[in-house]
């Protein structure tokens, strides 16, 4: 019996790892009570790193090639001194073997809204999802801190705490790309080279390098989306004041034939957006159609007054209306200074 575990201790000669595909990072050559027979073979294939551990302590980190392991061309890259003369021939250690090669296209995602603190808008909520890609970029470093002794390591093990990074830094990766929320959307990779640069020093503190990052999709509270849709609108307008008002009548009607059909009273408010005289007259239309007995005559009426060429005139109420609406529109950053001092200046000339 002691003969045969003799031989059975010489039996390895050969140490490799051939993987399987399966998202393995890390994994332990089965050594099974047996010893390292002096002069055996170690090869380590491309995309893979070789690490040898001795009662507890990384000794050697192998990267690719073939070498003969003995006694006296041990260590190869010495992390613990002399650890060659700790042994005999032959001799017991742990060997793991690494997959350096890169882990594409793992997801990333708010599971649910995250809260985000924008200068402009305070405290907002978002979701955000992309994918990334890594590798294992020190592989003593990864075996310290995450893989251990286990057998097998797996990308699935890992994805816990990676995605967990990505979430815990992304309110910091906002904040520093300079991106204003609204425009969050619009530039994805811009914000997603900001998240890149908050996550490589976390990865890189557990052995990880990222090697990728994107941003697939920010998705804005509606409110918020609401007002971009406002922007983008008076980005096509410009600074012409008559575009201005048509903008503001058709924001307005959808908004008074709501209230129409439900019986509300929203004319007041299509008024203050600049429509009040051009709603008002239609509503005085059908007022008369309703009412009066005399509903043709007064339509007719009505229809050739609108024909008549007539001088516009301005009241002050209105110009203040107006000009409190631009000042909202200021406030919420759909309108820039420059834009809200034209349209003032424009309204001011229209006073009689």
């Amino acid at each position: 019996m002691a003969l045969m575990d003799f031989i059975k201790k010489q039996f390895i000669d050969i140490i490799q790892w051939t993987e399987t595909g399966d998202g393995t990072l890390a994994w332990r050559f089965p050594m099974a009570e047996m010893e390292i027979q002096n002069g055996a073979s170690l090869t380590v294939r491309e995309s893979q790193v070789a690490v040898f551990v001795n009662e507890g302590k990384v000794a050697d980190v192998f990267g690719p090639g073939m070498y003969k392991l003995t006694t006296q061309t041990l260590p190869v890259l010495t992390y613990l001194k002399n650890w060659d003369k700790l042994f005999e021939s032959p001799f017991k250690s742990d060997v793991y073997f690494f997959s350096t090669r890169q882990q594409v296209d793992q997801k990333w995602g708010t599971p649910q809204p995250i809260t985000i603190r924008d200068k402009d808008f305070g405290a907002v909520r978002l979701r955000a999802f992309g994918n990334y890609s890594f590798r294992i970029g020190d592989a003593k470093l990864f075996h310290t801190e995450i893989s251990g002794t286990r057998d097998i390591y797996s990308v699935a093990d890992l994805d816990g705490q990676l995605r967990g990074l990505v979430l815990q830094n992304i309110s910091n990766a906002i904040a520093s790309s300079g991106v204003p929320f609204l425009d969050l959307a619009a530039n994805q990779i811009q914000f997603a080279q900001a998240l890149a640069a908050q996550l490589v020093p976390e990865f890189e503190k557990i052995g990880i390098k990222l090697e990728n990052i994107t941003v697939q999709n920010v998705s804005l509270p509606e409110e918020l989306q609401k007002i971009l849709d406002q922007k983008i609108g008076m980005g096509m307008v410009g600074n012409d004041m008559g575009k201005f008002m048509q903008y503001q009548t058709a924001q307005a009607i959808p908004k008074f034939a709501e209230g129409a059909a439900n019986g509300g009273g929203v004319v007041g408010d299509a008024m203050g957006l600049g429509a009040g005289v051009a709603l008002g007259q239609v509503l005085a239309q059908n007022l008369a159609q309703g009412l009066s007995p005399n509903a043709a005559a007064a339509a007719a009426a009505n229809t050739a007054a609108a024909s008549q060429p007539a001088v516009a005139v301005v009241s002050p109420a209105d110009v203040m209306t107006t000009l409190e609406k631009l000042g909202e529109l200021k406030t919420k950053g759909i309108l820039t200074q420059e834009e809200f001092d034209a349209k003032k200046a424009d309204l001011l000339k229209k006073l009689v």
